[in-house]
């Protein structure tokens, strides 16, 4: 059998919904064995693969999995990432791969596809990434940074939304040729964000966010419009600390970022002072009901003339009311933080985040929204992912 010909078999671990999976059909490549610990990412792979996957890897035999010649994983990102706990390789999540490696090195899949945030690159000041490269080398794989770890996002490939991914190429050294070159750039796609908006008003109107939310926005946009234009909103706004008295002693308390956000805040409420104690004063009860209520992250640039919060990309965190730029969607999170269309007035759809995701039209969606928001947020980019193994697979003539 010709290698173009050859009919590929690939394992998906920590599958997700399969984002691997989807990458891997468009070239009709067969799917021997899945494994996900979460039970309903489990059903919704099983109703759209027709696939059961395993619920625990390290329960996997590798000794008795079938043969494959591509092994798949978006390993746990959680310890790694900004918005987790940083535990690295002290965090049983962070050892996970080592997991992967057993199955490898049983069963010697031409090529393991892995991906990653790319936080993981400087955690521990690189050691974390420079072990999991030894560990890969160790188990009889080619893995280089200069070569083959990539770095890629949605946005380079014309998707609405930055989302930068470390995708490690693993290449067995029994077939490892230094001659057959990824030839990897990044690509110049123009940016559509109507591609990925529903149309049908019935539809979204589901998805119209509340009149509480409605009314702090409400107030944070009439605080914006007393702002200069070409003000620069940052850092992060914490309004509620312009009226609190704090001791010496109290404030030195403080965590080293909020007292730098009080420092930096100083000169936007003195430059401002009559506007926001006027306005700080009607809304109080409002902004003091909920911490998040009181914060505000500008990330659009400097106000424009005539400006308003409505007409951005509005996401509510821990962090703050984050106010983003229409060029990209917010990135999507495994934690619900939804994406506020503030043009519409609404929550972005989980169709919506299908496409952003690159998951195709007739991909069935979970029936719990907040359930689905979680899968997207967590699930790797289709399209990225496609990118990187196709890329690879023409090096070697294997399509």
């Amino acid at each position: 059998m010709s290698a173009q010909n050859k009919e590929l078999k690939f394992i998906d671990l920590f599958c997700g919904i399969g984002g691997f999976h989807q990458a891997l059909i468009r070239h009709n490549y067969k799917c021997v064995m899945a494994c996900d610990i979460d039970e309903k990412c489990r059903e919704i792979y099983k109703e759209n693969y027709g696939i059961t996957p395993e619920k625990d890897i390290k329960k996997v035999n590798e000794k008795t999995l079938p043969d494959f010649d591509i092994l798949c994983a978006g390993f746990p990102c959680q310890s790694y990432s900004n918005a987790g706990k940083k535990g690295n390789l002290n965090d049983p999540r962070g050892t996970l791969f080592e997991d992967i490696l057993r199955i490898a090195n049983e069963k010697k899949p031409m090529f393991m596809f892995l991906e990653n945030v790319k936080h993981i690159k400087k955690i521990d000041k690189g050691n974390t990434f420079n072990h999991i490269i030894k560990r890969i080398n160790e188990t009889d794989y080619y893995v280089s940074k200069d070569d083959t770890i990539f770095e890629l996002s949605p946005h380079n490939l014309g998707i609405p939304q930055q989302r930068e991914r470390v995708i490690f190429v693993c290449i067995h050294k029994s077939i490892y040729d230094k001659n057959k070159i990824i030839n990897f750039e990044l690509p110049n796609i123009p940016i559509n964000v109507e591609k990925i908006l529903e149309t049908d008003n019935t539809l979204t109107s589901k998805y119209k966010i509340s009149k509480d939310v409605e009314n702090v926005l409400n107030i944070w946009d009439e605080m914006i419009q007393r702002f200069d234009t070409n003000e620069s909103l940052s850092p992060t706004i914490l309004c509620n600390e312009f009226y609190k008295k704090y001791t010496e002693e109290e404030f030195e308390k403080l965590p080293l970022w909020k007292q730098d956000y009080i420092n930096k805040n100083k000169n936007i409420y003195n430059k401002y002072k009559e506007h926001w104690d006027e306005w700080y004063s009607k809304y109080k009860d409002v902004l003091l009901k909920k911490e998040i209520n009181g914060k505000l992250e500008w990330q659009a640039g400097k106000k424009k003339r005539e400006d308003s919060i409505w007409n951005y990309f509005i996401q509510l965190r821990q962090s703050g009311i984050r106010i983003k730029k229409t060029n990209y969607f917010p990135t999507l999170v495994a934690i619900v933080q939804t994406p506020i269309y503030a043009k519409e007035k609404r929550y972005i759809t989980p169709r919506e985040c299908a496409r952003l995701q690159s998951f195709p039209e007739n991909f069935i969606i979970h029936n719990n929204d907040n359930v689905a928001y979680k899968q997207f947020g967590n699930s790797v980019n289709v399209d990225v992912i496609s990118y990187i193994i196709d890329l690879t697979l023409k090096s070697y003539c294997l399509i």
